[in-house]
């Protein structure tokens, strides 16, 4: 028995400690921690987990600050090093790969551009729009139906034809097809920067960075996450907000939690008491609680999905994702907290503890209310556990771990670099074949184009696609050099440049309109 149990506790009742924990059926039911910083809350996460780690249980730890998964590898037993996956951004050399995109069945197609909606609308919610979910979930939905898609391809979606007209032939849903036939192709020169440019603006500088790209520019993913759910892997994920920045981390972070949800569910294949339980952590969480995670909490319960879930005050979460908590957790915890999360929280845990009571508790000490055989307890006091032993620690472990993720997970960056390189630049095509073409009569006939300066050596040249900040710009002497090899990519630094609309035809000869021609009401014939 004592095995089907994770010790987080101890109570202390007329000078007799007991220690206690939760079992592993309950835990399906979730666990919500909640409390000022530095109350005790990581001190506890760090006991339940290396207790599933050396347990042999499948574990994954969403860690925004990096502390926490960077104590606990150092507590892997020798025998599970193989077992650990340690997604490290930071580690820009050796980067992994994540391509959300990958291999969505199509009756989660839906549900992936929905999660990755609501992940880029929580990063960029004050200048949110409807037209830029409009567009950008359509660009989402049909490149999920376009094989080898990555995130990159929303981009060059929006401004390369000929990419669009092959995605465009593959798409099936006939609504997301109509979209881009009927809709997309009728927006016209200024028209259509506007609808584009809010996305080039968020996702552009999201994909611009480097350290991003060559993790989500990637066409085959490092890991199939069914696979580590279903094979007990341990995955810790280190996205540490000082070494990859806020935004980063948050979308990384979102975007993985997504697809392990879409991989717990896609177990709906197997029956029920086959499905092996798989133990997800994730520290303040409110960085990575998007309007979905609701579902999420919901729906995980059913799929052996067990989550337990920190953050430090109730106002950190949107009403939906809070109501969900508290309708669908099993094991509240809670440490010292503010006097507007005591007065909430006070219904829960009366008439054992008052708000008094809740905002004067001790470090290490918090109240709870335990699931226990699939029935809520009343709420008793309890002190956390003592800090992992330093005599468990072996300080070597994660060189191990670094070592064999990134000799089985990940491949050199200058690797990655090229390839995104020579996918990006494919669309680019010679100045000659874009400015103009022999019309039947022989004289030349402008096609429109998009002013920019070559990356390279700086001169005006003339483009397809609007300038995105992430694939080079060329003009056609540098885009022979760039082709035969002579000029590399990593030389090339790309520059933000606002897109402007060349004109399509030569309005030299037009007829003016005057102002007095309007005000006499004058028909002026544009015909020529």
């Amino acid at each position: 028995m004592e095995e089907e149990i994770v010790a987080f506790g101890q109570t202390n009742f007329r000078n007799v400690v007991r220690k206690f924990g939760i079992r592993v059926k309950d835990r399906r039911n979730h666990m919500y921690l909640v409390g000022k910083t530095g109350v005790g809350k990581s001190t506890l996460l760090e006991n339940m987990i290396v207790q599933d780690i050396k347990a042999g249980r499948g574990v994954a730890v969403v860690d925004p600050h990096g502390d926490l998964v960077e104590k606990v590898v150092n507590y892997v037993p020798p025998s599970r090093i193989n077992d650990v996956i340690y997604f490290n951004p930071a580690d820009i050399e050796f980067p992994f790969a994540f391509n959300v995109l990958e291999k969505v069945n199509k009756e989660q197609q839906h549900l992936v551009a929905s999660g990755l909606i609501g992940v880029f609308k929580k990063i960029w919610a004050d200048t949110w729009g409807p037209r830029l979910e409009y567009v950008l979930r359509n660009a989402i939905l049909a490149l999920l139906e376009f094989p080898d898609s990555t995130l990159l391809g929303i981009m060059k979606m929006l401004v390369d034809k000929d990419f669009r007209k092959k995605v465009v032939g593959q798409i099936s849903d006939p609504m997301v097809k109509s979209f881009w036939v009927d809709e997309y192709e009728k927006y016209k020169g200024n028209f259509q920067v506007e609808a584009i440019a809010p996305i080039q603006n968020k996702v552009g500088a999201f994909l611009s960075s480097f350290l991003v790209r060559n993790i989500v520019g990637q066409i085959k993913s490092s890991i199939d996450l069914r696979e580590v759910m279903d094979n007990r892997k341990i995955l810790l994920l280190n996205l540490s907000k000082g070494r990859i920045g806020e935004d980063n981390s948050a979308l990384l972070g979102a975007m993985m939690i997504t697809k392990l949800q879409m991989a717990a569910m896609s177990r709906v294949d197997i029956p029920e008491h086959e499905r092996k339980d798989f133990y997800m952590y994730i520290d303040e969480f409110q960085n990575f609680a998007t309007e979905s995670f609701a579902d999420i909490l919901s729906e995980a319960r059913k799929y052996h999905l067990c989550m337990t879930l920190a953050h430090q005050y109730r106002e950190q979460l949107d009403e939906r994702v809070q109501a969900a908590i508290f309708g669908n957790v099993g094991t509240l915890v809670v440490y010292r907290v503010g006097a507007d999360d005591a007065e909430f929280l006070e219904k829960e845990f009366e008439p054992q503890f008052m708000k008094n009571d809740l905002v004067n508790l001790n470090k290490f000490n918090f109240y709870i209310k335990l699931m226990i055989d699939g029935i809520t307890s009343p709420a008793f006091s309890a002190m956390g556990l003592l800090p992992l032993a330093k005599s468990d620690l072996d300080t070597e472990t994660i060189n191990k771990v670094v070592k064999v993720t990134r000799e089985r997970y990940c491949r050199p960056r200058d690797v990655i670099e090229d390839k995104i390189s020579r996918w990006s630049a494919a669309s680019n095509v010679e100045e000659g074949e874009l400015s103009s073409t022999d019309s039947s009569d022989g004289e030349r006939e402008t096609k429109p184009g998009i002013q920019a300066n070559c990356d390279s050596c700086g001169k005006e040249t003339m483009v397809p696609f609007a300038p995105d900040g992430i694939r080079p710009i060329f003009c056609s002497d540098c885009l022979k050099l760039f082709k035969a090899g002579k000029i590399k990519r990593e030389d090339i630094k790309v520059k933000s440049v606002a897109p402007t609309v060349a004109p399509a035809i030569d309005s030299a000869n037009d007829p003016v309109i005057s102002l007095t021609d309007v005000l006499q009401k004058k028909v002026v014939s544009f015909k020529k």
